[in-house]
C-alpha cells in the first residue's frame, strides 16, 4: 500500500474518472484500487514493485497535486527500465517558468533536461528529433527566460519558408503578416509565456523579430538569443550563412526533424550536414531525441513509431539486391 498525503495527491495520480492508475495497471500488470488516500497495489511480488517503484518515481507531481498525465507516466516508466529513476526525480523539481494560465513548466524527460542544460552552457545547440518532442517550445522558453532575466537584449525567431520558396512577395500584407503563418509554432510559445498583448508589444519595440531565413543574410546578432526552426529545411548554404550570424553575448538554438524534409530530392539538408561536422566542437552541444521523448499526446509517439518502422523496413527493401534488379536468388539445382 502506498498512502497519499492529501486528497489532491490522490486526485492527481489517479487523474480523470482513474485514467493514470488504469494506465500504470496495463505497464505493469498489477492492480491499483484507490480508497481515500491510500493506493492498495494486488498483484504478483514482481509487477507489484514495479508498480510501486512507477508510482513513488512520479512523487514530485503528485506530491504538489500537479496534474499528471500519460506522458509523466511513460516518462518515469522508461527512467525505471533504464535505472535512471534518480536523475528522473529531479525533473519535477526544475520549475523553468509559470504560464499565463498558472501551469509550472518542467523538463518532464531526461533529454528535455539535457536539451536545456545544453543551452544553458553553449553558445550554439543543435536539437534534432521527431515532432512533439518539445525541441521548439523549450527553446522558446529558454528564450524568453534569457529576455527576462536581462541576459539578451533581444529574441530573435526564423525559419526557412519553404513552402513559398523564400520568396514571400505574392503572400499579401507586410513582412511580418507574410512570415506569420510560418512561424505560428514559436508564437504559440511566447502567447502561453508572456501573454498576446505582451507579445505584441515586444515585436512594435523590436524586442522580439520573426524573419525568414533569407533576411539573416549579412546580419551579426549580437546580444540576441536566435531560435532556427524547422531547420531540416535548410540547404548547406543557408545553415553556414545562419550559423555564422552569432554575435557577441548571444545564443543560437537551431532545432529539425530530420524525417520530415521537404527540400527537393538530393539536395542536402543543412541540419544534417551541421550535425555532423560540428559534432566535437568546442562550444557547440548536439541533442537527439527519439520518439520516447514525444511529449503531446501518447498517440503522436505510436505515430513517430509507426512512420519510423515503415521507414527501416523501406531502406531494407531497396537495399535488397533481388527486389532493385527484380530477379529473385536461383535456386541450387536439384
Amino acid at each position: 500500500m502506498v498512502s497519499l498525503p492529501s486528497a489532491e495527491a490522490a486526485l492527481a495520480l489517479a487523474g480523470m474518472r482513474e485514467g493514470n492508475l488504469r494506465l500504470i495497471e496495463r505497464l505493469t500488470g498489477a492492480q491499483l484500487v484507490l480508497r481515500g488516500t491510500d493506493l492498495h497495489l494486488d498483484g504478483t511480488s514482481a509487477t507489484v514493485a514495479r508498480a510501486t517503484c512507477l508510482v513513488q518515481a512520479l512523487q514530485p507531481l503528485w506530491g504538489s497535486g500537479e496534474t499528471i498525465g500519460p506522458v509523466d507516466i511513460q516518462a518515469a516508466l522508461t527512467a525505471l527500465d533504464t535505472g535512471r529513476l534518480e536523475e528522473h526525480a529531479g525533473l519535477g523539481r526544475d520549475v523553468l517558468a509559470v504560464q499565463r494560465n498558472g501551469r509550472q513548466l518542467r523538463p518532464r524527460t531526461l533529454r528535455q533536461k539535457f536539451f536545456l542544460e545544453a543551452m544553458e552552457g553553449h553558445p550554439l545547440t543543435l536539437a534534432l528529433g521527431p515532432a512533439g518532442t518539445g525541441k521548439t517550445f523549450l527553446a522558446t522558453v529558454q528564450a524568453v527566460r534569457h529576455l527576462q532575466e536581462r541576459r539578451v537584449e533581444r529574441i530573435v525567431l526564423t525559419r526557412p519558408a519553404v513552402e513559398a520558396g523564400e520568396r514571400l512577395g505574392f503572400l499579401p500584407g507586410d513582412l511580418q503578416q507574410k512570415v506569420d503563418p510560418f512561424l505560428r509554432p514559436l508564437y504559440d510559445g511566447l502567447h502561453a509565456l508572456l501573454g498576446q498583448e505582451r507579445v505584441v508589444q515586444l515585436l512594435e519595440k523590436g524586442v522580439i523579430e520573426v524573419a525568414p531565413l533569407a533576411y539573416m543574410r549579412g546580419r551579426t546578432l549580437a546580444d540576441a538569443f536566435v531560435i532556427v526552426d524547422e531547420a531540416q529545411n535548410t540547404t548547406s548554404a543557408q545553415m553556414r550563412m545562419v550559423l555564422t550570424r552569432i554575435g557577441e553575448n548571444s545564443r543560437m538554438v537551431v532545432t529539425g526533424d530530420t524525417t520530415q524534409i521537404d527540400l527537393p530530392p538530393g539536395q542536402i539538408s543543412g541540419l544534417v550536414e551541421a550535425a555532423a561536422v560540428l559534432e566535437g566542437v568546442e562550444g557547440v552541444a548536439l541533442c537527439r531525441f527519439s520518439d520516447a521523448d514525444v511529449v503531446r499526446h501518447p498517440l503522436v509517439q505510436r505515430l513517430v513509431q509507426a512512420y519510423a518502422r515503415r521507414d527501416r523496413d523501406g531502406q531494407a527493401r531497396s537495399s535488397d539486391p533481388s527486389r532493385a534488379t527484380g530477379l529473385r536468388p536461383r535456386r541450387g539445382a536439384g
